[in-house]
């Protein structure tokens, strides 16, 4: 079959798509690392969050190729995304367990509305096996996202103190690190 070649405008939107997902992951690890370095070792979430922190890894290693790959610029704020993830994962730890999988919640669920959104683009470049494979990987991470935020919900995350006003806040930061990070 002969080759599509996408638009300017297409191939930059897969490139930003990628330099924010690379971001998102980047600041997941951090998230779970800083849980795990203030949660206590007898803590029941411990084991949890190390399994969706090991996940996180995996997605790091999988973005991190395809970023190099497609000569993708990383963000210029990684040491920031990774510095306010590993922030929010102790502060939300230091709360107590439920907090700590309120997080995973606020964080998850909007990364998988944009990961939604990154597939119902990437369908819409008609020939092209690069953004077919390319929402074929989007799917796996997003659906082992969700994995994680239902495994908060399980983990009662709608129990943690404060949980309106900081769900509210770690969604927000999360749009627009989302935005900032496509951009920069």
């Amino acid at each position: 079959t002969p080759r599509v070649e996408v638009s300017v405008q297409q191939l930059e939107s897969i490139k930003a798509m990628l330099r924010v997902d690379q971001a998102g992951e980047l600041a997941a690890d951090a998230i779970y690392r800083g849980q795990l370095a203030v949660l206590p070792s007898h803590s029941p979430m411990r084991a949890i969050i190390q399994h969706m922190h090991e996940q996180e890894k995996q997605h790091r290693v999988i973005l991190d190729t395809l970023v190099a790959q497609n000569r993708v610029r990383p963000s210029v704020l990684s040491p920031l995304w990774y510095t306010l993830g590993f922030a929010l994962g102790a502060g939300t730890a230091a709360l107590g367990d439920k907090a700590a999988m309120m997080c995973t919640e606020a964080v998850e669920d909007v990364i998988g509305n944009h990961y939604n959104d990154q597939i119902r683009e990437l369908v819409k470049i008609e020939g092209s096996e690069n953004a077919k494979n390319l929402a074929q990987v989007i799917k796996v991470l997003r659906d082992e996202e969700l994995e994680h935020l239902n495994t908060a919900v399980d983990n009662e995350a709608k129990q943690a103190p404060a949980y309106d006003p900081l769900t509210f806040v770690i969604k927000n930061g999360c749009r627009a690190a989302i935005w900032v990070a496509s951009r920069f």
